[in-house]
């Protein structure tokens, strides 16, 4: 009985830490306009996320990017646009949870049913004390060069804490 309990909670536990991490990087969406009129399915529309930086506290990104409609978008079928922009600002105190790698990358979201991924990396700019946000997208064969990036200057007061 006593490891039957004890399997049991360890499973609850992991699925727990695995909801709360998945909940952490998902994306809060801010608002969206249509692009595209679709009389069967929803419009193409770009979309505007904000995502909280899980490693600095006090700092989100926002992220807008095209979202394909039409019969393929409604299924999930359809292939987003390459196209992104990001901007990242502090939105409260900056707080650092643990040290920072000098790259990592926060997010990662499908932008196809298979093939591609927006993704959004944090570099540290040590000799600037300023955080630096690049998103992009890949293909499993073929990347795409378009990107976009910001930065957050963080006060000469708060020392980035790296790895």
């Amino acid at each position: 009985m006593k490891q039957t309990f004890r399997t049991s909670f360890l499973r609850r536990t992991a699925l727990a830490l695995g909801l709360l991490a998945a909940a952490a990087a998902q994306a809060e969406p801010v608002g969206e306009v249509d692009t595209v009129f679709k009389l069967i399915g929803p419009d193409h529309k770009i979309v505007v996320d904000a995502y909280d930086d899980p490693g600095v506290q006090g700092v989100t990104c926002y992220v807008s990017r095209a979202k394909t409609g039409g019969v393929k978008g409604a299924l999930g079928l359809a292939e987003d646009k390459a196209e992104a922009s990001i901007a990242c600002r502090q939105t409260g105190p900056i707080s650092f949870k643990k040290p920072l790698p000098a790259q990592e990358e926060m997010f990662t979201e499908r932008i196809s049913l298979i093939f591609k991924k927006l993704r959004v990396v944090r570099m540290v700019d040590k000799t600037r004390n300023t955080l630096v946000y690049l998103t992009y997208s890949d293909r499993v064969i073929e990347g795409s060069p378009q990107n976009s990036v910001t930065a957050v200057p963080v006060d000469r007061g708060t020392v980035i804490p790296l790895k």
